[in-house]
This record gives structure tokens, C-alpha cells and sequence, in this order.
């Protein structure tokens, strides 16, 4: 006798998707409340798709045209049906369900062409409008979901949170991006600290290598805490913020090893980072 496998639906898949690709993502998804789940879920799975583009393609231009598909997508001028893609499907069902702003995934989208190239970032202000674009519209987008009204009370606060978060994922990136002779740390900061985009990458001047990662950590930590002193975030969209609650220990750490981040991981054990999480989504602070 065969005992076939139940099919499954398009929300465990999304879900499935998720915890291969973020798993951070995932556990705050699984911290929130049941009901809010499958839309977080696609929204943290439609950002981790966005952001490994760069990783499935050698070069841009087929980059580009996965972009496209998701624009063309949110756009309502998708080829084909989006039942075919589970992903796709479950983010127009959130998007419906929650009335969630079209154009700030649009903006999401176009914000990220900058992964599948090598130019520099030129400045914070280039620098903070990427991180606006992706991570701090994704913790507004989420809390969008988590409750609406209590959203816009936390925007301010989700406006720093992302940039803070942005920077931490970057640079525990950085020797991956490094090695691509990509730099998102910005020219600004290079020049302040006597350095170029090439003497970055070719990696031979520690210490103003290390004073320039300094710096980079130290405008990450400076957002985190204008995003605490922004007022305690509402519970209902707590669970939005609690992948911020892993950036601190990252941008300590980064600041402390300055060129070192080359040479020794920066990021946190995985039963440290859940740990980290479930203490967050308890007492309700980032």
C-alpha cells in the first residue's frame, strides 16, 4: 500500500521557504501572533528572495530580470498566473488582506538593483535611504500587518531600527561583499578615515581599515539608539521589531574588532540568537 504525501498549501511552503533562507525571519514569525503569520511569512520570504538575487546570478543583467518580475508582479502586470509561484501568491493574498502600500514593495524592489552591481555607496544619506527602502520598510510593512493603527506610532522608531539593522547585516556580509569588490560602507567614511574604495578592498591598511569599520558600527549603534529613544514600541507590533534585537551585540562586537571582522565571525550562535529573540518578545524592548 503507497501512502501518498497530503499536498502542500501554498502558505507552508512560503513558510518552509523562509525558514531555509532567514531563519532569524522565521523564528520572529513563529513568535508572533498565529493568525498574523502566513503574511509575515511572506513578506520576510519575498525579502529574502529579493536579497539573494546577487547570490544566484554571475551577472546582472539576469539579476535585473528577476527584479523585473517581481515589479511586473506588484505592478499587476504579471506574465502568467502567480498560483504558479506560492511565494507570489501568498504576498498579493497579504497585500489584499492588509491594504499594504504597493509602491513601498515596488521601492523595495528597485532599492536593491544596487546589490547586482559593484558601485560604491557614496554617502550615509545614500547609505540610510538604501536601509529605509529594505529593512526599515520591512519592519513597517510588518507592522502593518501586526495591527495598523499601532503601526504608525512606531514608524519613527522603525525608521532607525532598520538602518541600524541594514548596517549589522552588512557587515557581517562584509568579507563576503569584500571578496565581490562590492562596498556598502560609504565613500564618506572611507574618505574620513584616508581611504578609497580600492585601499579598502586591497585590505593592507588595518588600522584605518579598522577606524573605517569603527565608524560604520558606531552610525549603526547611533540609529539603534535614537530608535529606543524613540518610545517604547506598541506590543501589538512588537514582534516586527524583534530581528532588530540582534543587531546590538553585531555592532558591538564590530567595533571592537575593527579590521578584525576579516579574520573572525561576528555572527552569534544560533541558540544565542533565538534565545536573544524569545527574551526580546517577553519583555518588549529592542
Amino acid at each position: 500500500m503507497t501512502i501518498t504525501a497530503a499536498p502542500r498549501s501554498n502558505r507552508d511552503i512560503c513558510l518552509a521557504t523562509l525558514r531555509d533562507t532567514d531563519r532569524d525571519r522565521y523564528l520572529a514569525c513563529l513568535l508572533a501572533p498565529e493568525e498574523k503569520r502566513p503574511a509575515l511569512a511572506a513578506l520576510y520570504a519575498f525579502n529574502a528572495e529579493l536579497a539573494r538575487v546577487r547570490d544566484l546570478v554571475h551577472e546582472p543583467l539576469p539579476g535585473e530580470v528577476r527584479m523585473q518580475y517581481w515589479r511586473d508582479l506588484l505592478e499587476g502586470q504579471s506574465h502568467g498566473s502567480s498560483e504558479a509561484n506560492p511565494l507570489a501568491s501568498e504576498l498579493l493574498t497579504a497585500i489584499e488582506e492588509y491594504r499594504l502600500p504597493r509602491q513601498t514593495l515596488i521601492d523595495m524592489v528597485d532599492a536593491r538593483i544596487f546589490d547586482l552591481y559593484d558601485d560604491p555607496m557614496e554617502s550615509r544619506s545614500s547609505l540610510e535611504g538604501y536601509a529605509g527602502e529594505t529593512a526599515s520598510a520591512l519592519i513597517q510593512l510588518a507592522s502593518l500587518v501586526l495591527s495598523a493603527d499601532e503601526a504608525k506610532r512606531s514608524a519613527d522608531a522603525a525608521g532607525h531600527a532598520g538602518v541600524a539593522q541594514a548596517i549589522a547585516g552588512l557587515l557581517l556580509l562584509m568579507p563576503l561583499n569584500r571578496h565581490r569588490g562590492q562596498v556598502y560602507l560609504p565613500l564618506e567614511i572611507l574618505s574620513a578615515t584616508g581611504l578609497d574604495r580600492d585601499s579598502f578592498l586591497a585590505g593592507e591598511d588595518k588600522q584605518r581599515i579598522s577606524a573605517a569599520v569603527e565608524a560604520f558600527a558606531g552610525l549603526g549603534r547611533e540609529h539603534l539608539a535614537k530608535a529606543k529613544a524613540a518610545g517604547p514600541v506598541p506590543q501589538a507590533v512588537f514582534p516586527a521589531f524583534l530581528p532588530v534585537t540582534l543587531a546590538e551585540p553585531v555592532l558591538q562586537k564590530a567595533q571592537k574588532l575593527g579590521a578584525g571582522i576579516f579574520d573572525r565571525s561576528l555572527v552569534l550562535p544560533q541558540w544565542r540568537r533565538q534565545l536573544r529573540m524569545a527574551i526580546a518578545s517577553i519583555t518588549k524592548k529592542i
